[in-house]
């Protein structure tokens, strides 16, 4: 029993030393990417980013949003022409995993606790 339960600890041990995978965040500063939601329902949207610039189009609307990088993996949206006090509030997006040609990201609005989590794909 005491050598069962050594093995167990030592490989637990071993596995929980692993190094999160490694992301390259860079290659997804700029590009032409679509981004899949499901929250309830899926949601689907294209956007250009340009380092502090993105152009978004959902369903038949078209945003423009300042980015602010706070690290090579985490960003801050900023619409730049809200029409009203919920569009005025910023949201925090963190790229949690890439491939070479696809993010996994979680956002939030700042300030509130819910994370939404979604994939986008390079597409140029």
């Amino acid at each position: 029993m005491l050598k069962k339960l050594c093995y167990s600890t030592f490989i637990l041990i071993i596995f929980s030393c692993q190094e999160p995978p490694e992301r390259h965040c860079s290659d997804f500063k700029t590009g032409e990417f679509q981004s899949v939601l499901v929250v309830k329902d899926t949601f689907r949207s294209s956007f250009v980013r340009q380092n502090d610039l993105q152009i978004e189009q959902f369903k038949a609307s078209v945003d423009s949003f300042k980015i602010r990088w706070i690290n090579d993996c985490e960003y801050i949206l900023k619409k730049i022409h809200p029409k009203n006090r919920e569009e005025e509030k910023s949201n925090h997006i963190k790229i949690l995993t890439t491939t070479d040609s696809s993010y996994t990201f979680e956002f939030n609005t700042v300030g509130d606790s819910k994370k939404i989590r979604g994939t986008a794909f390079k597409i140029d």
